[in-house]
Order: structure tokens, then sequence, then C-alpha cells
């Protein structure tokens, strides 16, 4: 409605209302009128109704003059009004047309929550659409990251009322300015194609936002590839670095490794890296790298800019252990090929000789040369052929069609080729997954031979088998006869067509039952048809009731078979009861040896002991005076009752270590102080004889852990032996050295040696030999040294010839062990 309208609207009301005034006193005044012309004697009801006549009169003009005044006044404000509105209207038409501009176009929400109206387009050339709901669909047209933050900065206005301003980019190129404002009830996004020197700017705009999400993008995924990556600027210094590089160079952070500049490279490899960027900006070389202790291969690849240079390495180690181990395992794969007497070849996709072993070489003899220029399998069947070591065949070329088919197949092909010289080969060809066959050549000769000397060998063998006199049957799980032999009847006193093949053992049983006093054969019978998982073998013996012994065996064969053999071993018991007895009485006859030695050896000890204490007590002059002859005589007892004491004590050292009772008393013990004891026991005979004593230690230990008297015993012995054999004015050495936790003492003498004979029995007990000694002694020394020394846990060694002396090698132990079983 115009605002002229609604001022005449409200205004007819009043106009109405005054001229219904009028009316009402113009109606009143004609009646009083009518009224005093009838009767013109006035009175009290006339007067007043002239009066009030005229006060209606009054109210009625004064109202018409309100009227016309306000009529005016409304009159002047519709002229304003009317004025105003035009106004309004030019202005509305402006904005209707500055809106409808063909570059922008305006997306206007009065309510945040209502459906937008749009207003305005955007040229064709942009891509952008006209239809309003393809339009809002800022997907379809817009380039992804474009709508993405769209969308984003949409749902922001909308919801928070936060304005934005942005570039967006469509689908077809086009750069369009985006921006979105909110007030109380309205939100309007403007899209407005640009200048050309603002889209510029906007695609400059848009390439530095590209710039800087690729680039926070690419920084991201660097951080978090777990290979080390680094920035550097012109002056060669750290300005990025990911978290990879950071754990590499043990830092817990990024930033410490720029602050601190650490370095994942060695000093050595910048410089290297320095100087080929000198020359070319790609820098890439395995380097070693070390980390956390360990060394580590790495593939560094380096690019060097103008300004700045990049870096990333990765960890090749283990690449390369791979790679060598695969190199290795090629290297073996071709060894043991090359070791085996089956002819292997292996040839390519492209049918070329990648590999062939010697085998291969020797089964078709071709020279290595033309087997290292690598010819393809055509070629070398042909030459096979050419020089007569394939056979003719009928069509040559489907049959090596046939052949080479194997390089198109997937499973393997098997041949059998039959050389012309009588040769049979087994030949299969393996296709293999990256394309190439692998050849292998058996010889089927000798396996052929074998099978038909195997048929030969057994009709030998069931020839034999019925000639032996062992008795043999062979049943099957389900102890029926398979095989056997006469002989197996003949042991048993069975009829010859009782054990045939089919015949079940539960029959042979009932035969054989009364012939043997304690029948084997439900034990047998058990075995053979019984369920038994661990299939032990069985022997046993059973004697017959005609006093003949058999000696059975049970043996499992495959397949559940079971082999019985009985063999007549009368004869061998019988030897066998008068070895047993023969072999009890030589046991009693050793104990009562042993017993009777044990025994004298006691009984020798005490009166021995009073011997030597009188001769002692003899050579004192407090027991009265002696001539020489008779200190002379009283010297040789006291030397011979020592000698037979040192005897006695042998005998019996040797009985307890027979009897296994005897213990070493294991101690820290001087070497130094034992070789002295040793030396000074056997000094005077020495000098007796003129004899040396050269002890050389300077390569001994300080000690060993050893029994002390033992290992003086020992040596005593060794020595008197040597002092026993050495000539006159000869010298005898002893020494000491320690080698791998074993101490060796060897005592040397250049006496005339032994014959290999007297080797033989040097350490048997009670063996004497003179030998060029100068006097017999019991021949328990050298027993009694090994003895002592195997129960050190070491071992003696005697280096002898003859005319070129004797050497006795003694080897202990440094550390005893705590238990050593006795020597033998």
């Amino acid at each position: 409605m115009e605002p002229a309208q609604k001022a005449d609207s409200r205004r007819s009301p009043i106009w109405r209302r005054g001229a219904s005034s009028a009316l009402l006193f113009a109606t009143t005044a004609l009646v009083p009128t009518r009224a005093f012309a009838q009767d013109t004697a006035l009175d009290v009801s006339s007067v007043t109704q002239f009066a009030l006549l005229a006060g209606v009169m009054s109210a009625a003009f004064i109202s018409a003059i309100l009227l016309i005044r306000e009529r005016g006044r409304i009159d002047r404000e519709n002229g304003q009004l009317k004025a105003r509105l035009a106004e309004l209207g030019g202005a509305l038409r402006r904005s209707e047309a500055l809106l409808n501009l063909r570059d922008q176009r305006i997306v206007v929400w009065d309510d945040r929550n209502a459906r937008p109206e749009l207003v305005g387009s955007l040229g064709a050339e942009t891509g952008a659409p006209n239809d309003r709901a393809t339009f809002l669909a800022f997907g379809r047209w817009l380039a992804p990251h474009s709508a993405s933050a769209l969308e984003g900065a949409l749902s922001g206005l909308r919801d928070a009322g936060t304005q934005f301003e942005m570039v967006a980019e469509t689908v077809s190129g086009a750069v369009l300015e985006v921006q979105g404002r909110s007030s109380l009830s309205h939100c309007l996004v403007r899209f407005a194609s640009v200048a050309k020197r603002q889209q510029e700017f906007a695609e400059l705009k848009l390439d530095h936002q590209r710039l800087v999400r690729d680039h926070e993008t690419t920084l991201a995924l660097l951080d978090s590839v777990p290979m080390p990556f680094w920035l550097r600027d012109a002056r060669g210094r750290l300005e990025w670095v990911n978290q990879a590089y950071a754990a590499s160079v043990d830092a817990p952070e990024p930033g410490i490794v720029i602050r601190e500049q650490r370095e994942l490279l060695s000093e050595t490899a910048r410089d290297a890296l320095e100087r080929h960027h000198a020359s070319k900006p790609l820098f890439e070389q395995t380097l070693s790298v070390v980390i956390a202790g360990e060394r580590h291969m790495y593939a560094v690849t380096d690019f060097a800019a103008k300004e700045a240079s990049a870096g990333i390495a990765a960890d090749r180690t283990e690449v390369e252990a791979i790679r060598e181990e695969y190199q290795r395992t090629i290297i073996s794969h071709a060894d043991t090929l090359d070791q085996l007497q089956t002819a292997v070849a292996i040839f390519d996709a492209d049918q070329k000789l990648l590999f062939f072993n010697q085998a291969f070489q020797k089964l078709w003899d071709l020279d290595s040369a033309f087997l290292e220029s690598m010819p393809d399998q055509t070629l070398l069947l042909d030459r096979l052929r050419s020089e007569g070591k394939l056979a003719e065949q009928p069509e040559w070329r489907r049959w090596k069609e046939t052949i080479l088919a194997a390089y198109r197949a997937i499973d393997p092909h098997e041949h059998v080729w039959h050389l012309p010289d009588g040769r049979t080969l087994r030949v299969v060809g393996n296709p293999q997954p990256k394309g190439g066959v692998t050849w292998v050549f058996e010889n089927l000769t000798e396996q052929l031979s074998l099978e038909s000397r195997y048929q030969t060998a057994v009709r030998v063998q069931g020839e034999t088998l019925d000639n032996l006199a062992e008795g043999v049957a062979v049943f099957g799980p389900d102890g029926k006869v398979r095989l056997a032999n006469p002989a197996f009847s003949n042991l048993w006193s069975l009829p010859d067509d009782l054990v045939r093949s089919g015949t079940h053992i539960a029959v042979i049983r009932a035969a054989c039952e009364d012939n043997a006093v304690l029948s084997p054969w439900s034990e047998l019978i058990a075995l053979v048809t019984g369920f038994d998982d661990e299939r032990r073998d069985r022997n046993g013996r059973a004697e017959m009731r005609d006093g003949t012994v058999l000696r059975y065996a049970v043996i499992h064969l495959p397949n559940g078979q079971v082999m019985t053999t009985f063999v007549d071993v009368t004869d061998s018991v019988n030897i066998e009861r008068a070895l047993k007895d023969k072999n009890e009485a030589l046991q009693r006859a050793d104990r009562l040896k042993n017993d009777f030695v044990q025994h004298v050896s006691y009984e020798l000890r005490s009166p021995l002991t009073n011997i030597i204490g009188f001769t002692e007590l003899l050579s004192f002059d407090g027991t009265g005076p002696l001539n020489e002859r008779q200190r002379e005589y009283v010297g040789h007892i006291g030397s011979s009752s020592s000698v037979l004491l040192t005897i006695v004590n042998d005998i019996l050292d040797l009985a307890t270590v027979d009897a296994g009772i005897m213990q070493l008393d294991i101690g820290r013990i001087v070497v130094e102080e034992a070789v002295s004891s040793a030396a000074d026991l056997v000094v005077d005979r020495l000098r007796e004889h003129n004899i040396k004593l050269a002890v050389d230690l300077s390569r001994a230990p300080a000690t060993i852990h050893a029994d002390g008297h033992r290992l003086r015993q020992i040596l005593y012995n060794v020595l008197n032996n040597a002092a026993n054999y050495a000539p006159e004015g000869s010298t005898v050495r002893l020494e000491v050295d320690e080698a791998k936790e074993i101490v060796e003492f060897r005592v040397h003498d250049d006496g005339p040696g032994m014959s290999p004979e007297v080797l033989e029995t040097i350490f048997q007990r009670f063996e004497t030999h003179a030998n060029g000694g100068r006097k017999r002694g019991a021949g328990l020394g050298l027993s009694i040294v090994k003895s002592f020394i195997e129960l050190h846990g070491g071992t003696v060694e005697i280096r002898t010839g003859m005319d070129r002396g004797t050497s006795v090698v003694c080897r202990l132990p440094s550390v005893a062990t705590p238990v050593r079983a006795a020597a033998e």
C-alpha cells in the first residue's frame, strides 16, 4: 500500500465523524423551528431545547474547523512520505543494479538457519554454475582444497559470526575472491571475480597458500619418516632435522640438534660431501655411521642448491647384510651344485646358459669356453646332436620344441633320454618364477643296472637263504609265514610241508611247543602279532629237550613284518661254559695273589721298619764302636732295607689304586720346592756316578694344584730311573714348562734308549729290563708314575730311540678337578 493511501485511510474516520455531527445538528434544528412555528408561546422546555441546539451547532462548527486543519496536516505528511518512498525506491533500484552485477554473486541468509538467497551472477569463464542448488554445492565446481576451506569458513561464519576473506580456485582454474560478513540477523558470502592485477595477486596468494600447505605437509611427512633428514643453510649449518635424525644423534628433540649443531655424519664424510658438491649438486654414496655405539651403513643422498642443501640417510645395514648373505647363498648354492655328481644347468628367460656345474660339463664333454659364452639352449641341443651325443629323433624340430616347451610351462617337465653311448638320462626341467628353467640331468644308467643286479641278488639271496645253516622265518603283521628256509624246519624238527607261505604262527607254535624245555613261542607270538609302538628287537636262548641250544633273534622289518632267526649254538655254549669256569678260576687266583701281596706287604713293613731303625742305632757311636767292615755291612743293610721298604710301599700304593680307594690330597704346591725335594732324594746316587742334574724352571709356573707327596714321589721315580740309565759323567736334565693350563715335567737322560719291544711293556708292573741299566729294580717305578699321573688327570709320554737317550714327559693340569678316577 502506498503512503498516501495509508494517510487517507487514517483520515476517513475523522471525516465521517464530522459529517454525522452536522447531519444531527441540521435535523435537530429543523424540529424546534417547526415546533416554534406551531407554538409561539415560549416556555422553559423550549428555551432548553434551543440552547442545546445552539451548543450542538457550535460543536459542529468547531469540529469542522479542526477537521479542515487536520486534513491539511495529513496532506503535508503524505507528501513527505511520498517523497521518501520515491527516494527509497530509487535506492532500492540502484542496490539491485549493484547486486546484479555480472562479476559477483552474493549468498544471503536472513536467518542463519534459513534457506539462503542468491543475488548476482558470475561469468561463465569462472566455471561457476548459475543453478542455485549446483552453486551451493561448492565441492562440484571449486577445487577440493578450496571447497574444504570454504566449508570450514562458512561453518564459523554461521555458527559464531566469524568473518573471513579468502581466495578460492575453481575446477577450471579461475580465481575468485570470497568474503564472509555477518550482522545480527543476516549472514552473507560474496563471490567476486578479480581484475587482472588482483587476479595475479590472488594467484600468488593462492600459490603461497599452496606452497605453505605443501611445505607443512612435506615437513610433517619428513618428520614422521624413520630416516634421518636434514636441511642446511648456505653456510652448511643445520636449519631443520626430523625426529629420526634427533634419535640418531641421541637428542631428545630436533630443537636441541639445531642449537648444538649435532652432526650425524663424520667430519671425513662431510668433507667428502662438500668436495663432491663443488662439482656436482647431487651426492649419493653409502657411508659408515656410528649410532649408539654400533656401526651402521647408510645410503646418504644430499642435494645442494644455491642457498641451501637437503639430505636424507637410509639405513642400509640390514639390506647390505641381506645382500651379502644373498651373495654368499648364491656362491654356496653354486659351490654346492658344483660338487654334485648330478649334472645341473640353469638357463634364463631368454634361454641363455647362466650356470652349469662340473658334472654337466663332464656329462657332455664340452669345452669351458663354449659354455661360458652363454649359448642358448637351441644352439646347445644342435651342437650335441651334431657331435653325436644325442640320439637321432624322427622329427628333430618337433622333439626340440617339446623340450623347449618347459619355458612356457608352470609345472616341471620330465623326459627320458637314451644316449647313443648306452647311457640313460632322466631330464627334469623345472620352470623358475622369474623365467628360465633349471635342467637336472640324472644318470639312470647305474640305477637301471642296480635294479637288474638287485633282481639277480634277490634270486641269489633266495638260494643262499635256502642253504643257510641258520633257521630263518619271516612273519607278516597277520602272523602268517611270508618266507622260511629249510634250516628252520630242521632245527625245530618240523615236517617239510608244515612251514610254508600262509601258515599261521599259532600252528608252528603248537608243533614246536613240546620240543623245547622252556618254549619261547609265546613271546614270539606276542612280538609278531602284538601292537608294540617301539618295535624293539629281541634275542634269547632256547634249550631243546635233546640238549641242543638254539639262540634266537627277533628283528622287526618294514611294513610290520618280523624276522626270526635260530642258530644252533650248542658247541659255543659248551665252550662258553668252559671259559667261564676257567675265568672264575683265574679271578680266584688273581684275588689270591692280590691278597697274598697285600698280606706280605703289610707283614714285611713292620720288620723292615725295625731293621732300618736298629741299623741306624748301630751306626751311632753310642751303641759301641764299629770297625770299617762292620760299618760297611751296616750301611748295606740299611740301604737294602730302605729299597725293600720302598718296594713294599709301592706295592701297597698300587694295591690301593687297584682297589679304587686312593684319595689325593689336592692343594697349592710350590713347584720349585717339589722339584728340590725330589732332587735331594737322588742327589747321592747321582753323585756316586758323577752324574750332574740340570734343573730349568725358567718357564715353570710358581704353583700347581696337586697332591704334594704324590708329585714328589712321581719326580723321584722318574729321576731315579734316569740315574739308573744315564752314562757316567753325563747330565740328567729336568725341565718344567706351562702351556694352555698344562704343566709339563720333562726328564731326559743320555742313556742307550729303549727298543720298541721294551717300550710296549715299560708301564707294566714287575717288568724289568736291564737294557744298559746299572741294576734291575722291582719294575714298579714307572707303573707308580703312570698311576699317580692319571689320578691327577694327566698323561705320561716316553720319547726314546736307540742311542738317542730317553725323555719321560709327565703332563699335569695346572688346576686339578675335585675328583678323579683311579688309574688302572
